[in-house]
């Protein structure tokens, strides 16, 4: 427990508890537009799980940085649509097909080259207006579960002031205490099972590569991998990013045909293992992406159950905990955004955008939002040289 304080295992949980929470549903709606039934689906869960732990644990131990991975949301969001009317074996050929562009795209080292001209405000500004809706959602669920996400408030507020190191485990505690108490924890709903993942022969079809596999790859990177990497940047983290594709998109193509669509550099869930409240010391803040490694191969041993425990905790529940272990970072995030008064504007911009939640092109707002700061940061530098 020296090695591994409770707060470091607690932000890991959490880490790997948000990321299912908020997303879990998203892949099984995209597994079943390609037809996947239940069991396959819990295999799916199950490979995905195992995958996102073992990538997460190679890289943090060997680079004794918080890198922490997860599969593509935004990537999930487009195959809902892409896969409706494909079969399984089709679908698999579209993961491989995105999967291998990204390892091509790690081994060329193009990505690595575009991530080292982003500034450091809006990195910083682009992570802020993704974790915003975290607030807005933490917040907003005092309406209808005061007691609940009050007490949860009050409890870290308390433990801010005189113990602040403990301020989200208290948190962590005081709703699970209510949650059990009001009723709201079903245990019921829970039942462990193991679901082996099955294998799945790839199908590649041209046009649906074209039309599917591509958008999926440009999305992934641009909605995924390019926030996560710009999360590690704003925190202070560094690691090799062609590196990081080409272990990510090595171990997705490697697990596709068991259901692993993508594996990719996370954001929002590593900045709660990247933030202070993980641990104090940013040296010793890899220790809480490796208790997450852990906890995903937990899910990915129990993959048949991840929808039993998310039936199982109040979602109210959930957004408050998260909102409060990511509002040092959100606000640290903000600091660093606009820290530089010459880079103030391009930074606004950058956050405002990526906060909208605009979608152009199938691509997320975290993209443009990067595009039009950078543009404006351009623009006004040229001007001000002029």
């Amino acid at each position: 427990m020296r090695t591994f304080p409770f707060s470091t295992l607690l932000a890991g949980f959490v880490a790997v508890l948000v990321g299912y929470a908020s997303s879990a549903a998203i892949i099984w709606q995209a597994a079943a537009a390609a037809g996947a039934d239940a069991q396959t689906i819990a295999g799916w869960m199950t490979a995905l799980g195992l995958a996102m732990g073992v990538s997460t644990l190679a890289l943090t131990l060997w680079r004794k940085v918080p890198v922490l991975t997860a599969w593509s949301t935004p990537g999930a969001a487009l195959l809902v649509s892409g896969l409706q009317g494909v079969t399984l074996n089709q679908a698999v050929g579209v993961f491989i097909f995105a999967n291998a562009l990204i390892v091509l795209c790690g081994l060329t080292g193009l990505f690595a080259r575009l991530m080292k001209i982003i500034p450091h405000s809006l990195a910083a500004a682009m992570l802020a207006g993704i974790l915003l809706r975290f607030w807005l959602q933490a917040f907003s669920s005092l309406q209808g579960h005061l007691l609940l996400c009050g007490s949860m408030l009050a409890a870290w507020l308390i433990f801010k002031a005189f113990a602040p190191r403990y301020a989200v485990i208290a948190a962590f505690a005081v709703g699970c205490l209510l949650a059990v108490s009001t009723g709201q924890w079903h245990a019921q709903n829970l039942h462990f099972a193991i679901v082996l993942p099955a294998y799945i022969a790839p199908q590649f079809d041209l046009s649906l590569l074209l039309s599917v596999g591509l958008p999926f790859f440009l999305v992934t990177m641009a909605s995924q991998n390019a926030p996560g990497i710009a999360t590690m940047k704003a925190s202070g983290f560094s690691a090799p990013v062609s590196l990081l594709m080409v272990v990510t998109g090595g171990i997705a193509l490697l697990f596709s045909p068991f259901g692993v669509y993508s594996i990719c550099i996370a954001a929002i869930t590593a900045a709660i293992c990247q933030s202070p409240e993980a641990h104090p010391d940013a040296s010793e803040r890899w220790k809480a992406a490796a208790s997450a490694g852990v906890f995903y191969l937990l899910a990915g041993i129990f993959g048949g159950s991840i929808t039993a425990l998310m039936a199982a905790l109040p979602l109210a529940w959930i957004q408050m905990l998260a909102g409060l272990a990511l509002l040092g970072t959100i606000g640290g995030s903000l600091v660093q955004a606009l820290n530089h008064e010459n880079e103030r504007d391009a930074a606004i911009v950058t956050f405002l955008v990526t906060a909208s939640g605009v979608k152009l092109a199938g691509i997320g707002s975290a993209f443009w939002g990067l595009v039009l700061g950078g543009l404006c940061f351009s623009v006004l530098s040229l001007t001000r040289r002029a």
